[in-house]
């Protein structure tokens, strides 16, 4: 209930006041005082790492770096079927997203019915950042779909993704694996140029620099949403109004976030869509989830990329049960804790030079590791999938023979269409 639920927000809330303060403080002094005006706010943030982080994610490598990402994981797909339409064009619906036509689960005889998944994004391969943006999005639905897939219930309705299943549950499975490409350790292997250079240390560097302190900032525009709804249905039938709204989220946004928002929260879609009303706290619990669930791995194995007992664990502990269970217990179950904001707050607690010296040393190692050492031949996720274009089929595994084919076909395609070269 909504006690319950504010009762975790709360130490949330007041576990990153102070962290969300200093940052604002430190933004202030670096860029000067209107750096903390909301027009101002995300362009002083934006530098230009990310151009040069750009030829390190080449766009028509990303799905064979999800493949061998998620197959060294050890997860695999139950025998789904996967269409992927990547590729921005005219008209195309303007959002990443995920839908399954056949939803898996166990009929009465015992036999199982894989998953049938659509997903689609937005990619842009000649635009600066695409390649980096394009590769998220792919994890994150991939995630998605790699949840579904494994569900093992004996109905669709366990393995469907309207209610009861719910918006933490669904998007702690995604935002874990996509959180994978900002770890050092994935980008000493997998972020490599189209000439096989690995990205440098420097680069990572300047990213971290920029990014970490300021991580607070997203946290806060997060818990905003939820504490607006929380006071905005608390008012009475008398109170309401246009402007005693938009003063209320004017007042939320100086209460939570500090100062008014360079996104408003007026403009949050969920807001004013009645199936996304109440419930933008979900994504909140989920990153609270990911940061318990990534500590846990952390904790027991000493590492998450590349662990071949991520899959299996994810499988059997979250994906497996289906919406039978609430999310709240199955958290606890994998992690053997109740969700707590403790593991999210203390990753944005960490000096950012103790986090420079941790990620180095990991990335020197997992570089070290992997130097001459050539790239398997074998990615297995036990999927059919096809990338298409709309109506157009670029690549098939069924008829290329297998995933990497696929990955080749694909990766010629957006050379030629894009006009890059091919090395």
């Amino acid at each position: 209930g909504k006690e319950a639920l504010f009762t975790i927000l709360d130490t949330l809330e007041k576990g990153t006041r102070p962290i969300m303060e200093a940052a604002r403080a430190k933004f202030a002094e670096e860029k000067g005082p209107s750096a903390l005006e909301p027009w101002n706010t995300n362009y002083l943030m934006a530098g230009d790492v990310t151009r040069k982080m750009d030829p390190y994610f080449p766009f028509e490598k990303s799905v064979e770096q999800w493949g061998r990402s998620f197959s060294a994981l050890g997860i695999e797909y139950r025998g789904a079927s996967m269409d992927l339409d990547l590729l921005d064009r005219k008209r195309k619906y303007s959002n990443g997203f995920c839908h399954w036509p056949q939803p898996a689960w166990v009929k009465p005889d015992g036999t199982y019915q894989p998953a049938k998944t659509h997903f689609t994004s937005l990619a842009d391969p000649s635009a600066i950042g695409s390649g980096l943006t394009g590769l998220v999005t792919l994890m994150h639905e991939a995630g998605h779909a790699a949840h579904f897939a494994n569900i093992v219930q004996p109905s669709p309705l366990f393995s469907q993704e309207r209610a009861p299943t719910s918006v933490p549950y669904a998007e702690l499975q995604s935002m874990f694996l996509d959180s994978l490409v900002g770890d050092a350790a994935w980008r000493a292997k997998y972020a490599t140029s189209r000439e096989g250079e690995v990205i440098p240390w420097e680069i990572l560097r300047e990213d971290l620099e920029a990014s970490h302190p300021y991580k607070v900032f997203a946290l806060r525009g997060m818990i905003a949403v939820p504490y607006f709804e929380k006071a905005l249905y608390e008012m009475s039938d008398e109170e309401l109004s246009a402007a005693s709204i938009q003063a209320l989220a004017d007042k939320v946004e100086h209460e939570v976030q500090g100062g008014l928002s360079a996104r408003p929260l007026l403009s949050v879609p969920h807001l004013l869509s009645d199936e996304a009303s109440c419930y933008y706290h979900g994504y909140v619990l989920a990153e609270m989830a990911v940061h318990q669930t990534r500590q846990f791995f952390l904790d027991r194995d000493g590492y998450i990329v590349d662990n071949p007992k991520v899959g299996p664990t994810l499988t059997k502990a979250y994906w497996e049960p289906g919406n039978s269970e609430p999310f709240l217990s199955l958290v606890e179950r994998c992690t053997s804790a109740p969700l707590t904001g403790d593991a999210w707050i203390a990753a944005l607690q960490k000096d950012v030079v103790e986090l420079l010296a941790e990620e180095e040393e990991i990335y020197e190692r997992v570089r070290a590791s992997n130097e001459g050492v050539p790239l398997s031949k074998d990615v297995d996720l036990n999927m059919h999938i096809r990338i298409v274009d709309g109506d157009n089929v670029l690549a098939d595994t069924n008829e290329d023979g297998s995933f990497l084919n696929t990955c080749a076909k694909f990766e010629k395609y957006v050379q030629e269409r894009y006009s890059k070269p091919i090395v």
